[in-house]
């Protein structure tokens, strides 16, 4: 019990912060702080944490092609429930492909599994958020954005912290310690835009939405189980693909769904909602995993 509440309470506090402040406090500059971390603190997180990381670069290679299998898996699962529920896949989709893997996936394996934990939850992450902003905007208008990809500084920080390990470059001292003093404002100021965004999106049509949030949670630990079995991945980088997988709707989707008209309502109601369940969920996959 003590080791859960160890995982569970800094990161559900700060998300908590973060619905205070959004319900009581002084205006919250979201896009300010969202564009900070995109451009700033999460490339500097990838960069400093994947360089340290003291595992073999293949450990990184296994990793990165699971969450590339998992999001695969999530799509042709997901396309094939909405086509029976008659839904469109350009709205209900991308919620179901890509989970939160940054504000809450990255918070709960660095908890769950200390700073190797984290580093390998950051490869993961960093797949996932290539594929959203590729894959997921094309879902989303229908055209491919390699402009948004190129744009997207996590990407270009992953590519040269892998030709770093790939070359085992010596990175310098002052090079670390400024990309990790960066990096470590990313998760707490992830988790309480969390907790502004959570509070600041509305429900709506309830009873589609919990079907698909729970189509989300559900298939995120069938997926991520079934990746451990199949890699026969054990310890902490079973753990993370795990949990990583089983992570609720990511709030970029709200953000995508909003800017493309794609029934944004209805999307801020799946991440709601799965982001709810998951917190009821988390516990027991925790005791699981750990």
């Amino acid at each position: 019990m003590t080791d859960l509440l160890s995982v569970l309470a800094p990161t559900f506090l700060c998300a908590g912060l973060g619905w205070a402040w959004g319900s009581w406090g002084p205006r919250y500059d979201r896009e300010l702080i969202t564009a900070l971390i995109a451009n700033v603190g999460a490339p500097c997180l990838v960069f400093s944490k994947l360089t340290a990381l003291e595992v073999a670069t293949a450990s990184l290679l296994q990793i990165a092609f699971a969450a590339l299998l998992a999001v695969t898996a999530f799509a042709v699962i997901g396309a094939i429930a909405l086509r029976i529920w008659g839904l469109p896949a350009n709205t209900f989709l991308p919620p179901l492909m890509f989970g939160n893997t940054g504000n809450l996936g990255m918070s709960l394996c660095f908890f769950a599994f200390g700073s190797e934990g984290l580093a390998l939850a950051v490869c993961f992450y960093t797949v996932i958020a290539t594929v959203h902003f590729t894959v997921g905007i094309l879902i989303w208008s229908g055209r491919v954005s390699l402009a948004e990809l190129l744009r997207n500084p996590l990407a270009g920080a992953a590519v040269i912290a892998v030709l770093v390990l790939a070359g085992d470059v010596a990175v310098p001292l002052w090079l670390r310690n400024t990309t990790e003093l960066l990096g470590g404002f990313t998760i707490p100021l992830m988790l309480i835009t969390l907790g502004v965004s959570i509070g600041e999106l509305r429900l709506a049509r309830l009873p589609r939405t919990i079907g698909l949030s729970l189509l989300r949670l559900g298939m995120g630990v069938a997926v991520g189980i079934g990746l451990a079995e199949l890699f026969r991945f054990e310890g902490i980088i079973r753990g993370v693909v795990i949990l990583e997988c089983a992570m609720p709707a990511a709030v970029f989707n709200y953000l995508f769904a909003e800017r493309y008209g794609r029934a944004p309502d209805q999307v801020a109601s799946v991440v709601v909602v799965s982001t709810l369940i998951a917190i009821l969920v988390l516990p027991a996959l925790l005791a699981y995993l750990l």
